[in-house]
């Protein structure tokens, strides 16, 4: 069966942080594009900057180089955060660019280096590096920063379940190591600890439906739901991983309770075509 592409449609529009709203439709090719370039290498910031920057119209230049040009080695911490914060928000509501945005907001967290900073940026982070539609060398470049601030996190918290699970979603999608087993035990150590801790459960059922073990994601996609009977992402990934295993009629099923949730019109339009395709 040729792997359904919903969730594609859908992450920009459902399930994801809100932040994913910041690319532009038409930026994607061109984010594409400049991390295809330096992915045999590795992404550096500055490149992804470089990248975002080309985009920019003449007065998003001005405006932009009058906030970078307050930045030098002079200023104080508390300017430094403040200008990495103006730079973020540039980004996100000016320019509409996700990379440049989590980039400043890491290096903010960096900056501050308190867990509540260092746990908002990373989740940032792993919320869009999770997005299955992101390209490879992108997410571990995401992962990568996500890790170093969860790791900080973790010194100043060592019992905080949040950033040990998201942890453990960098190594299983940010392709930071050819071992996901790595990813695996930092998650299934706060879930054997709390069954019904479903951020846990739902990073596993990820993991397992992204390694193709769709029996094992369905148990822990259903333990999500049974918790949360609302949860879009759980139920769309669910109906996905049925489709995949020809459970066509679950499937369905699924996608029908999506369809009755969701009030974007487009991802309305996308669930109504899919289930359409499924009952032929």
């Amino acid at each position: 069966m040729k792997k359904p592409q919903l969730i594609a449609i859908l992450v920009g529009l459902l399930l994801f942080s809100t932040l994913y709203f910041f690319v532009p439709r038409s930026n994607k090719k061109d984010a594409a594009t400049s991390t295809e370039v330096t992915a045999n290498q590795g992404i550096s910031s500055k490149s992804l900057i470089d990248g975002a920057k080309t985009s920019l119209t003449a007065d998003q230049k001005i405006s932009l180089l009058s906030i970078e040009n307050q930045l030098n080695t002079k200023a104080s911490t508390v300017d430094s955060l403040r200008i990495y914060h103006a730079l973020a928000q540039f980004w996100a509501k000016e320019a509409h660019r996700i990379e440049p945005y989590l980039y400043y907001t890491y290096s903010a967290a960096l900056l501050e280096n308190n867990e509540k900073s260092l746990t908002f940026a990373a989740q940032q982070l792993v919320d869009n590096f999770t997005n299955p539609d992101a390209p490879a060398a992108l997410q571990n470049w995401m992962a990568s920063n996500a890790k170093v601030l969860l790791e900080k996190a973790l010194v100043i918290n060592p019992i905080n379940d949040s950033a040990k699970i998201n942890l453990g979603a960098c190594y299983l999608f940010g392709n930071i190591s050819d071992n996901p087993m790595q990813g695996i035990l930092k998650v299934k150590e706060v879930v054997d600890k709390n069954p019904h801790n479903d951020y846990g459960q739902l990073i596993l059922a990820l993991g397992g439906k992204k390694s193709g073990q769709y029996e094992k994601a369905i148990e822990r996609f259903l333990i999500v739901l049974n918790d949360e009977p609302n949860h879009i992402e759980a139920m769309v990934n669910l109906a996905e991983c049925y489709e995949l295993t020809s459970q066509k009629a679950l499937a369905i099923n699924w996608y029908t309770k999506v369809k009755a949730l969701v009030n974007n019109p487009e991802a309305k339009q996308a669930v109504s075509k899919r289930i359409q395709e499924l009952k032929k």
